[in-house]
């Protein structure tokens, strides 16, 4: 009974923590102006997803040590540099981006100025990157998260026509005042942002806080493949809130706040309150994680320490990145820059990324080395492979449909 108790707490945090600031962001403006025309954008995101972090949480379980510390390994110091300055940088802007998602969403509750807002809150996330353990801040945080479960109920209580968002979904259709370029922008921002980077590497390392062993792979797999697609099931309902409420209103997402609208008209206050608490964990976990895979991966590079596993003085420098990262969020935002604004430039960049995230660890996971007989079979390597060529068409059309649609205007 314990271990089907465990199975169930680690989907519920699984669903709970899949959605951060840039599929709250991202959702909610493709809803907005595309209705449900974009869901295979997230559906192909996710099985993605699923498929990379598989293999990344096996990598942990049967070696023990985390995917970047054996990229660098297997691979060389300088293809290690290029992945890790690659993915680092995504990983950075997307901290900055979770950071100031938070801001946002305290400021819906309090009405003070998200700057104001910005140093306590990067202070709160360094205080639990520091002292609170791993186990703790995943659950509890990932549980809370839960509450974004309110947009699929708003949608539900909406009453769309199933008939027609189902055809809408399936036939990829746009609105006759959008051009195709622009959709195919938000394609690749909604793909980018269901498979970020921080997310294989955070999975990864998570796997070895908590000392996954081989007998943890059905409990592993399970969190993959049953949460991760419940929590794409959130994204999409998001987009589909917006496609009932915003899209006939013309309202575009600039806010947080319009995120939270149409579960204000559908539920009234006490949903848009149960809305609110899911933005504050939702990007409070997400800057957890993003926080954390920043100091992973530098540390598992270089050869240092780390972990929340051992006692902070006996990985000095490992909290030294956290500590310089989440200085370095604080002063970005307090340039007065528009975290919306960073959150869509991060979905972007995560697409140009995916490639130098994903091949290495498709290669480790081929290494009979370190996995033995657990290395990929050949489903995996057909789906890896059949993705790293997903990534690379992403990888090179994001930033050329970012210039051409000026960022989807």
């Amino acid at each position: 009974m314990r271990r089907y108790l465990g199975v169930a707490l680690g989907i519920l945090t699984a669903i709970g923590g899949f959605v951060d600031i840039g599929d709250l962001v991202t959702n909610a403006q493709v809803g907005a102006r595309f209705g449900m025309s974009l869901t295979w954008a997230v559906v192909i995101g996710v099985l993605g997803i699923c498929v990379y972090a598989e293999m990344s949480g096996r990598v942990a379980a049967v070696s023990g040590r985390a995917t970047f510390d054996l990229v660098r390994e297997r691979l060389g110091p300088r293809v290690g540099l290029l992945n890790l300055v690659g993915s680092m940088a995504v990983t950075l802007l997307t901290f900055v981006a979770e950071i100031g998602g938070v801001a946002l969403a305290v400021q819906l509750v309090t009405s003070v100025n998200e700057l104001l807002l910005v140093p306590f809150v990067g202070l709160l996330v360094w205080l639990v990157l520091w002292r609170a353990r791993f186990s703790l801040m995943e659950n509890v945080l990932g549980l809370l998260g839960l509450a974004l479960v309110v947009f699929a109920v708003a949608f539900w209580q909406l009453g769309p026509d199933w008939s027609f968002l189902a055809r809408q979904a399936a036939g990829a259709t746009k609105p006759a005042a959008e051009t195709w370029t622009t959709w195919w922008y938000y394609f690749v921002a909604l793909f980018g942002a269901a498979m970020t980077p921080y997310e294989v590497f955070f999975f990864s390392s998570g796997g070895v806080e908590e000392r996954w062993s081989p007998a943890d792979l059905p409990v592993m797999r399970a969190n993959v493949f049953i949460g991760f697609p419940l929590g794409g099931l959130l994204s999409l309902s998001i987009a589909g809130v917006a496609s009932q409420v915003l899209l006939p209103a013309g309202i575009t997402v600039d806010t947080l706040g319009q995120v939270g609208l149409p579960v204000a008209v559908a539920l009234g206050k006490l949903g848009l309150a149960v809305a609110v608490l899911g933005f504050v964990a939702a990007t409070f976990g997400a800057a957890c994680e993003t926080g954390l895979s920043v100091g992973y991966s530098i540390a598992q590079y270089v050869g240092w320490q780390w972990g929340k596993y051992v006692r902070p003085a006996r990985a000095r420098a490992f909290h030294g990145v956290l500590l310089a990262s989440t200085l370095l969020a604080i002063a970005v935002l307090l340039t007065t820059v528009d975290p919306i604004l960073v959150t869509e430039f991060s979905v972007v960049f995560s697409a140009v990324a995916l490639p130098l995230t994903y091949f290495p660890i498709l290669v480790v996971a081929n290494d009979r080395d370190y996995l033995g007989e657990h290395v990929n079979g050949r489903l995996a390597n057909v789906l890896g492979t059949t993705y790293l060529v997903i990534l690379t068409l992403a990888a090179l059309a994001a930033v050329p449909l970012m210039v051409v649609t000026r960022m989807g205007q």
